[in-house]
This record gives structure tokens, C-alpha cells and sequence, in this order.
């Protein structure tokens, strides 16, 4: 399967919220939809969802137009929607009905789900009881009991801590691969990098970055290299002396240092230097871009 919005504009009285907002999300993979709060992601997902339409542009699912009612959704809102005073079990099966589900297969579904997540034994206890990673992992049932074929995330690690993070990477992990369209939002960028092969960044209602992490981060200049020893005054004050000519800056982090070169070219010779000094380094390596300097970089202003 493949979710495409193509050209998606959209207005509120005289605001632009999305202005040609265009990408494509496969199935089997995620696609990390980012940008700055206001920049235009939630009115994306709102159009995909038929929440609202589009003023111009189309959303399409394998090429034709697509509709959302003829289609399994599953959204993870960023605000929590379900009742806090009303049992889990009971409001999930709700949830699974109003997604077509008969009642015994929204229960089934459910209980699945809230054993994968190690939730079982809170089937019976109002949602207001919960902790507030709990109520993020019912919250998450509640997404995926219909076995959505699209499911969108919005800032879904809200409130977990490590142990719980790591059932639900598990689940995501899933998803991905029994060929699910994901659509994940957040700005916990090593999120980012773990689930998404391909990101498309908005800013200011426009797509200003978009395509597959790694090529985006080697289009960057390479001219950073970071080495790591046990010797950093040595091997800095060495190459101050043998590589005064290509080294812009040094800067020095507890065993690692940093080398920003006047070239990403002089790599090789830096590292011929570095090879004769040969003593007390552990490793020596080009330092890529992280995707938050990258996010940065691209949504700084406009919003």
C-alpha cells in the first residue's frame, strides 16, 4: 500500500495552515512526519482523516482517491480521548464497535492487545486510576483494536518510562512489519531515527525537507571528525602542530574530540596524522549530522 498527499492546501480565514503539502508513506514502512508546534502536521492528519477536507490537492491510497470510511484508521492523538472515570474493558470494546468490530471480536482484540502491553490485570479498573504511561498504553489499545491498515502516531513515548518505551517499540516494530502505513509525529528525534527510514519536514505549512534519512545526512558536509582517546591533550596539541593548515576548530569533551575541518575533503589526511600518532586512540570516525541538528536547521524560523 501507499498513502500519498499530493499539493494539500488548506486556510483558515486569511491563515495558510498548509500550503502544496505533498508526500508518500509505504506500507512495511514508517514515515516520520516532523515539524514545529503550529507548523501544520495536525491539520495534515486531520485531511487524511477526513476530518476536515482540503481546500486544493488530494490524499490517495495506491493511487486513487482515498477515503477514510472505507478504511481502518488507527490514530494515537497527542491529548489522551478516552473517559477517565468509565472501566477500560468496557470503553475499548466501545471503541472497537464504533470501528466495525462486533463486540466478542473488540473484546478478543482488546485483550490481546492489553496483554502485549502487560495490561490484563487493569481490564476492570477505571482509566483515572492508571499511571499516566498506563493510560498511554490503553490509549494505544484503544488505536489499534480495529487492526487498523493505517495508523498514526502522535508523540506516542509520551509519559513511559524505559521499561514501557520498550513494549511499545516492540509493538511499532510489529506493525512495521506486518506491512502497516505509519505515520509517526514526534519530537523525540532518536525516535525518529529508530523507526523511520524516510522523514518529511514541515515547516510554516510546507515540506522544506523530505526523503530518506541516511541520504539526507550524507548531502550534509562531512567535515566533522571525532575522535576518541585517552591522550587528548597530546593528540590535540600534536595535531595543531601537523594539521594547522586544514583544522578549523578542536574542541575538547571529556575523551573525545571534535576536529571541524576547512574541508570535508581533508578528511583522509587527518586521519593518515592520526594513523602515525597510532598510541592511546580508541577510535576516530566522521561525525554525521544528528536528525535534531538536521530539524533544526530546517524550522528555525516561519513558524
Amino acid at each position: 500500500m501507499k498513502l500519498q498527499a499530493v499539493e494539500l492546501t488548506k486556510s483558515f480565514g486569511e491563515k495558510a495552515v498548509l500550503r502544496g503539502v505533498s508526500f508518500c508513506a509505504e506500507g512495511g514502512k514508517a514515515l516520520g512526519l516532523l515539524g514545529r508546534n503550529g507548523a501544520g502536521k495536525t491539520t495534515t492528519i486531520r485531511i487524511i482523516m477526513n476530518v476536515f477536507s482540503a481546500d486544493s490537492g488530494q490524499v490517495l491510497l495506491d493511487g486513487i482517491p482515498f477515503d477514510a470510511e472505507k478504511h481502518k484508521i488507527g490514530y494515537l492523538p497527542e491529548e489522551r480521548g478516552l473517559y477517565p472515570k468509565k472501566e477500560i474493558m468496557p470503553q475499548l470494546i466501545y471503541f472497537g464497535e464504533l470501528a466495525g468490530l462486533s463486540k466478542a471480536q473488540a473484546k478478543q482484540n482488546a485483550q490481546s492487545l492489553l496483554e502485549k502491553l502487560q495490561m490484563s490485570e487493569y481490564a476492570g479498573k477505571r482509566l483515572e486510576t492508571l499511571s499516566k504511561g498506563n493510560q498511554q498504553k490503553i490509549q494505544l489499545v484503544a488505536t489499534l483494536i480495529s487492526n487498523p491498515d493505517i495508523v498514526i502516531l502522535d508523540e506516542p513515548f509520551s509519559g513511559l518510562d524505559p521499561v514501557n518505551a520498550m513494549l511499545l517499540k516492540d509493538l511499532i516494530k510489529e506493525l512495521i512489519a506486518n506491512g502497516k502505513i505509519v505515520l509517526f509525529s514526534s519530537h523525540q528525534m532518536n525516535y525518529i531515527e529508530e523507526f523511520c527510514d524516510e522523514i518529511a519536514v514541515l515547516n510554516g505549512g510546507e515540506i522544506v525537507l523530505s526523503g530518506n534519512i541516511r541520504e539526507i545526512k550524507r548531502n550534509f558536509e562531512r567535515n566533522t571528525v571525532e575522535i576518541v582517546t585517552t591522550d587528548t591533550s597530546g593528540i590535540s596539541e600534536y595535531l595543531r602542530i601537523v594539521n594547522a593548515d586544514i583544522i578549523k576548530n578542536m574542541n575538547i569533551d571529556g575523551d573525545k574530540i571534535s576536529v571541524f575541518l576547512e574541508k570535508a575533503e581533508n578528511k583522509d589526511r587527518l586521519f593518515s596524522s592520526l594513523a602515525e600518532y597510532g598510541e592511546h586512540i580508541d577510535s576516530f570516525s566522521v561525525k554525521e549530522p544528528s536528525l535534531n541538528e538536521i530539524f533544526v536547521k530546517y524550522t528555525e524560523g516561519n513558524v
